[in-house]
């Protein structure tokens, strides 16, 4: 038993009464547990497997008007789910020997793309290899993000810290159950680990859910899978736009620059920097051999090349200030997002800034509009996301630099550059620091942007962008219409 109502006691002295201070209700949940349902749960006796909101939820899910059905098991939705052991990587360069290696957070992003690349034949072996409409349940440190392989996805090696789950029959549906509140509770259940906190495909045994007429199921499923067919084809088009980019400004691949160096017989790179280029800058880093090439060679195949401080170019770089942040309820607040978060279609956005208290500096250098670029400044330099509509009046940190574009004529284009790998290069370029890498507003207003010599090629780059953009915001929208609905006519229906 709780008791709800704490009293303050000022220690007791001679000549001093005990003082009794009545305080509100604190926050300690509680509720009892049946010997049964700790026998069910593997004989598990942490308060977290029985915690109040899980209860909730299963009792809710009880009084659904649907019969429940196990996730995965015997007559479960899945037909398998699973995980691969911890295994030594076999790292590789990226080659036809080579498949890209995918984290957990990684699955999120909008554009998977692989930064490590692991052996072919050691993903093979080990079953790495996403398979096409797999449900991906993350079950390592965060523990329930949701994602489906899509064929941008799909061929790219999954590392052990995810759940691979399969059903050839409404995986959509599953999908956007697990992505509901509800959901997430069941998911977050059976954790276990004091430090780093788990899940194993077993647990998923323990989890029943609604299971609607096939008619819902169908509609809720094909509204999951028209969502990421429509993400697959604006990341198609945001290929075709740097392929266009490339074609366009003659690019050969990174490792065709052959830069010269100052002592060829030294193993050690090295070279000389004339004093008229140091730009005060005395980081090796910044004046890395290789720019000189690209810059050589953007010089001969563009028709010109200007600073994005260029008010041709950009209106405004944004770096907001450090600031001390106060946070407030979903319905009273901002939603505020991070570094990692601006990647992702559909952020789970934990933290809403108080309109109230920040209103000045969140018009001024946090807000964002649709078609303006991102770029994250500190720790991972050079994420670069161009923002789609559902984004817009959201904040963003201060982690990230806003790019306000001089128009929708020019973002696109500016967007596929920065987004290709020559764009990340002169954007790593800028990094200093020495402990926390970092870029600034002054260093993003220095990056070199070619124009091409065919205009129309540059509108049609410009307009691919934009059309995947549009099409990333209608895969939200029926995301977003999907989760409603079970919300709506499964959980909650009468």
């Amino acid at each position: 038993m709780v008791n709800t109502k704490k009293k303050e006691i000022i220690e007791q002295q001679p000549d001093i009464k005990v003082k009794e201070i009545d305080l509100p209700d604190d926050e300690v949940k509680w509720c009892s547990v049946a010997l049964s349902e700790v026998l069910n749960n593997d004989n598990r006796l942490e308060a977290s497997v029985f915690k109040v909101e899980a209860k909730q939820a299963r009792d809710l899910l009880q009084q659904s008007k649907y019969p429940l059905k196990v996730l995965y098991g015997q007559d479960g939705f899945f037909e398998y789910a699973n995980n691969s052991c911890r295994f030594k990587r076999d790292y590789k360069n990226k080659s036809s020997e080579s498949v890209g290696f995918l984290g957990s957070s990684e699955i999120l992003d909008v554009y998977p793309k692989a930064e490590k690349y692991i052996s072919k034949v050691q993903a093979v072996q080990k079953g790495l290899i996403a398979k096409l409409n797999e449900v991906l349940i993350s079950c390592s440190g965060t523990i329930g993000n949701i994602s489906l392989v899509s064929q941008t996805m799909s061929n790219n090696a999954l590392s052990q810290h995810m759940i691979r789950a399969y059903t050839k029959d409404y995986y959509g549906y599953i999908y956007a159950f697990l992505k509901t509140n509800i959901g997430q509770i069941l998911i977050k259940t059976n954790t276990y680990g004091s430090v780093v906190q788990h899940i194993e495909p077993k647990h998923l045994e323990y989890i029943y859910i609604p299971n609607p007429p096939e008619i819902l199921k169908k509609e809720i499923h094909n509204l999951v899978v028209k969502s990421y067919n429509l993400r697959d084809e604006s990341n198609d088009l945001i290929d075709k736009a740097e392929k266009l980019l490339i074609e366009g400004l003659k690019l050969p691949p990174i490792e065709d620059f052959k830069p010269k160096y100052f002592d060829k017989e030294n193993d050690i790179r090295n070279f000389e920097v004339s004093l008229s280029k140091l730009n005060n800058r005395f980081d090796g880093s910044y004046h890395i051999p290789l720019i000189d090439c690209l810059l050589k060679h953007l010089k001969n195949n563009a028709s010109e090349i200007k600073l994005l401080g260029d008010n041709t170019l950009s209106n405004r770089i944004i770096l907001a200030g450090v600031f001390k942040r106060t946070y407030v309820g979903e319905n009273e607040g901002v939603p505020f997002l991070g570094g990692k978060d601006i990647m992702q279609l559909s952020p789970n956005i934990e933290k809403f800034l108080s309109r109230k208290v920040h209103e000045k500096l969140i018009k001024k250098s946090l807000e964002v509009k649709e078609n303006m670029i991102l770029i994250t400044d500190r720790g991972t330099i050079g994420n670069v996301m161009i923002v789609p509509k559902h984004f817009e009046g959201w904040a963003v940190s201060q982690n990230v630099i806003k790019l306000e574009c001089a128009s929708d004529d020019i973002a696109g284009y500016i967007y596929a550059f920065l987004n290709s790998h020559y764009g990340e290069i002169f954007l790593q370029r800028e990094t200093y620091g020495s402990v926390i890498n970092m870029i600034d507003d002054k260093n993003v207003a220095k990056l070199p942007i070619p124009l091409l010599k065919n205009k129309e090629i540059q509108t049609k780059i410009n307009n691919l962008v934009l059309e995947a953009n549009k099409k990333r915001y209608e895969a939200y929208v029926l995301e977003q219409k999907a989760i409603k609905m079970v919300n709506e006519k499964v959980i909650y229906a009468k």
